[in-house]
């Protein structure tokens, strides 16, 4: 369908205009001191009652990570309260604390008065003109972030194997992510590239592989399976780190799946991985493909000290 470029460069105006006049281009606000995400995740959680994380993500359309730690200061901050869900202990519910309310009233009421002096300017017809224009355009944004979502998910493609980069690439995105999260350093970086340069060039034997998550031609995520280095015929599964925009995307899943699929048809009779307890989310997937945890130990392998653990799946 071919749209005038008029109609196109009119709505663009008012979208700058409105994004300027609703004080989108300070660091805070609806007078509140907070940045216009978290003013959009109080809002949300208002609008639900409660919601988990991953809602958050999907609602606001931001990274996994981003979401993670804007959630953690509200909470240190007051604002909000985790709860076990009902259906799983291990899912945290957020909810407004008292404080959270009142914050959300004053934001409430200092929006209701900006729209309601807009609104003053105009007859009701342009009124409710304006409400349905706005509701119809807004769901169309949504509905094109949406379908981006989803074509972006269906070209993600798992491949085996050496591919040119895979190293410096894994790398960083261990190095950035546990830099991030927990403040990991060199010395975890400089570990993560010498095992996996030294592993692969082990590639060429039948009881090692890798497999990488690829994302228009781009490493989104990777996952090794090493034959040799534990011995007694036993796997270790290593590397397994997905760049942000991709959790919760099913892509770790497919990375785990294909991993597993590889040990059974390789006869080993177990397969074997070390992480730490802070990884909730790691854990989930994991013990949802039959790992165990087998050893908890204070130790620090990965250049800090935190609880390692071992986990381990038993394979017929």
């Amino acid at each position: 369908m071919s749209i005038d470029p008029q109609i196109i460069e009119a709505i663009r105006a008012a979208s700058r205009l409105m994004v300027r006049e609703l004080g989108f281009m300070n660091t805070t606000l609806a007078a509140s001191g907070y940045s216009p995400s978290v003013v959009h995740t109080l809002l949300e959680v208002e609008r639900r009652g409660s919601m988990t994380a991953a809602q958050l993500v999907q609602v606001l359309g931001l990274e996994k990570s981003s979401v993670s730690r804007m959630l953690a200061k509200l909470v240190s901050a007051g604002e909000l309260e985790e709860s076990p869900s009902v259906d799983d202990a291990r899912i945290k519910q957020l909810g407004l604390t008292d404080q959270g309310r009142e914050t959300v009233g004053k934001i409430n009421h200092y929006a209701n008065a900006g729209v309601i002096a807009a609104l003053e300017n105009m007859s009701r017809p342009q009124q409710q003109d304006i409400a349905k224009g706005l509701t119809y355009y807004a769901s169309a944004l949504q509905a094109c972030r949406k379908d981006a979502d989803q074509s972006n998910q269906s070209s993600l493609q798992i491949v085996s194997g050496y591919h040119a980069g895979m190293i410096g690439r894994i790398t960083e995105m261990h190095a950035s992510y546990y830099a991030r999260e927990h403040n990991f350093g060199i010395f975890f970086e400089s570990k993560v590239a010498a095992g996996l340069a030294e592993f692969s060039g082990r590639l060429d034997k039948s009881c090692n592989q890798i497999w990488l998550a690829m994302l228009n031609g781009r490493i989104v995520g990777s996952l090794a399976i090493d034959g040799e280095d534990l011995g007694n015929n036993e796997a270790h599964l290593r590397w397994f780190i997905l760049e942000d925009s991709c959790r919760g995307s099913g892509a770790g899943r497919k990375l785990i799946a294909e991993a597993m699929q590889f040990c059974e048809e390789s006869g080993f009779s177990a397969v074997q991985l070390w992480t730490f307890s802070k990884l909730a989310a790691a854990r989930h997937l994991y013990e949802s493909f039959g790992f165990k945890l087998a050893k908890e130990w204070q130790g620090d392998q990965w250049g800090s000290s935190l609880t390692e653990q071992q986990f381990t799946r038993t394979l017929r």
